[in-house]
């Protein structure tokens, strides 16, 4: 896990910066509530898409752990952010219309602690917002590389934390019904095929389990099979309390 606190000054701009933050917030402006009333952006980092959802009458409140990143982000939302760890949120239940979570569960070894607090501070009638298939936006469009990889990251599926599947079947569990989903475009994470031969070679391609593989199909001239740029999509789920 990365230390936020020394990785929050430069974590912008190794993110896609403000490109990317534009399309994050308008997918999340897609399926927020219209009109008045609270939403809670978990693990909001600095800031940078949180800021971007701020409306007439919309009150947006950030919440992180890591004091580093929530320095830069009360500098965008001065009085609009709150420490807290996303697994015992710092609000009472039933207090927010609608919860965000970008870019945060396919980083946790278990979601459902996130989401559990996530619901219990949902009102009746509210809606959670969360990135799913992080990983698998890299494989979105056709490429060699998502054939040559698809039969692993098949196998993998059931253990990323964000799997859409996943997500929706521990939602339902709970009585929460889907609402909503959009996708938008990956900006500045993109891997070009020198990256992704280096990434297929040890084994950290997204998607795949973290542990050692010793052979990969290759072209008949013996290149290994990256021959195609491919740019992330992303997609984002919403269910909605009873």
């Amino acid at each position: 896990m990365l230390d936020y606190d020394d990785e929050a000054l430069h974590y912008d701009a190794s993110r896609g910066g403000e490109p990317r933050a534009r399309a994050a917030a308008d997918a999340v402006e897609r399926l927020l509530p219209q009109g008045p009333g609270v939403v809670l952006d978990i693990a909001c980092g600095t800031g940078i898409v949180t800021e971007r959802l701020r409306r007439p009458g919309r009150t947006v409140v950030g919440v992180d752990r890591s004091p580093g990143m929530l320095g830069l982000a009360g500098r965008r939302m001065p009085g609009g952010v709150v420490r807290g760890d996303a697994t015992g949120l710092p609000f009472a239940a039933a207090s927010v219309d609608a919860v965000v979570i970008v870019w945060l569960l396919h980083l946790l070894p278990d979601p459902e602690p996130v989401l559990a607090e996530a619901a219990r501070v949902l009102r009746p009638g509210g809606v959670l917002i969360s990135t799913v298939d992080k990983n698998g936006g890299y494989f979105a469009e056709d490429s060699d590389i998502a054939r040559v990889t698809a039969d692993l990251r098949q196998q993998y599926a059931p253990q990323v934390p964000d799997d859409s599947a996943r997500v929706l079947r521990w939602a339902a569990e709970r009585g929460l019904e889907p609402a909503g989903r959009t996708v938008f475009p990956g900006t500045g994470q993109g891997r070009s095929p020198r990256r992704w031969c280096e990434a297929i070679g040890a084994d950290s391609s997204p998607g795949a389990p973290m542990r050692r593989r010793t052979s990969w199909p290759t072209y008949g001239d013996g290149s290994p099979p990256c021959r195609t740029r491919t740019w992330p999509a992303r997609t984002l789920n919403t269910v909605s309390s009873p």
